[in-house]
C-alpha cells in the first residue's frame, strides 16, 4: 500500500523457476506490495508450483502458451479485478530490480504521472552492466526513430519494467495490441496516444544465464514490429488512416490529469 493506494505486482512468467524466489522476495522486501500476481505461460518447469507456495502471491495458470503480450493482458485483467490502483510488471528472471518499486509507485500513488518506466539507458550503464552490444545500438536505433515518428522524448521504448495507474489500464484497449513482444511496444505507444505524461527512471542492468531475452531473429522481427507501430501511429496523427488501435476517443483522454 502506498499512502491508501493498493499496490500489484505482476509478474508475466516462462520458465523462470530458477529466479523467482530470489525476485519475489526482493518484491516484498520493499515492504509496499500488497499482492503479486504471477500468470505462467505454460511453462515446462516448476515456475507456477514454486509460486503457489509463497505468501501474498495469486497464481493463474495458462493452458497453452499465449505470448508475451497475452500474458500480460491477463496479468493486467486479473489486477484490476483484485482492486489495484497502482500495478508495476517487474519479470521474475531478476533481470530488474524490484528495489525500484517504491519509487515508482510513489510517482503514480502522488498523482504525478500514470505511466512510470525503469530504463535501463538512464545512466549510460547498460553496456557496462551486461547488455549485448548489438541489443544496445539497436535499441538506441529504435528509440530515435519512435520519438520522431511518436513525437515523443523517451531514453528507451523496450523496458520490461513498467508501472501504471489504475484509471490508465481502464482506459486503455489492450485487447486491440498483439500477443507477441511488440505488444510492450504498441502499449506504450498508445500511453502517448492518450496524451498522458510518462515518466523514466534509471534502472540498473542485470544480464546472466538465467535472465529471459529474445534472440537475434526474435530481435529483427520486434524491430519491424516497432517501426510498424510507429508510423501507423504517425499516420493515424496526421489523419491519413484511422487506427483501431490509436483511437479518436482513446486520443487525449488523460492530458488533462497528468
Amino acid at each position: 500500500m502506498y499512502k491508501d493506494k493498493k499496490i500489484v505486482v505482476v509478474m508475466p512468467a516462462y520458465n523462470a523457476e530458477k529466479t523467482l524466489v530470489q525476485t519475489y522476495e526482493e518484491v516484498m522486501a520493499q515492504g509496499c506490495v500488497d499482492l503479486v500476481i504471477l500468470v505462467d505461460d505454460a511453462s515446462r518447469d516448476k515456475t507456477a508450483d514454486i509460486a503457489e507456495k509463497l505468501e501474498k502471491v495469486r497464481v493463474f495458470r495458462n493452458e497453452k502458451n499465449l505470448g508475451y503480450g497475452g500474458n500480460q493482458k491477463i496479468c493486467y485483467r486479473l489486477a484490476l479485478e483484485e482492486g489495484a490502483d497502482i500495478v508495476i510488471m517487474v519479470h521474475p528472471d531478476y533481470q530488474y530490480t524490484p528495489k525500484l518499486i517504491p519509487a515508482m509507485a510513489s510517482l503514480i500513488g502522488n498523482e504525478l504521472y500514470h505511466c512510470v518506466l525503469g530504463s535501463r539507458i538512464l545512466g549510460g550503464y547498460a553496456v557496462k552492466g551486461g547488455m549485448p552490444r548489438w541489443k544496445y545500438y539497436n535499441n538506441r536505433i529504435l528509440t530515435l526513430a519512435e520519438n520522431v515518428f511518436l513525437g515523443a522524448k523517451l531514453s528507451e521504448y523496450h523496458t520490461g519494467y513498467r508501472a501504471f495507474s489504475r484509471e490508465l489500464l481502464l482506459k486503455l484497449p489492450l485487447d486491440r495490441n498483439g500477443d507477441d513482444f511488440v505488444f510492450d511496444n504498441q502499449m506504450l505507444a498508445q500511453i502517448i496516444w492518450t496524451g498522458c505524461k510518462v515518466a523514466e527512471i534509471s534502472c540498473p542492468t542485470k544480464y546472466f544465464p538465467e535472465a529471459s531475452s529474445i534472440n537475434f531473429t526474435n530481435s529483427v522481427i520486434y524491430g519491424l514490429g516497432c517501426m510498424s507501430t510507429s508510423l501507423e501511429f504517425y499516420l493515424s496523427k496526421l489523419g491519413i488512416s484511422g487506427s483501431r488501435r490509436f483511437s479518436a476517443e482513446l486520443k487525449n483522454c488523460l492530458s488533462e490529469s497528468k
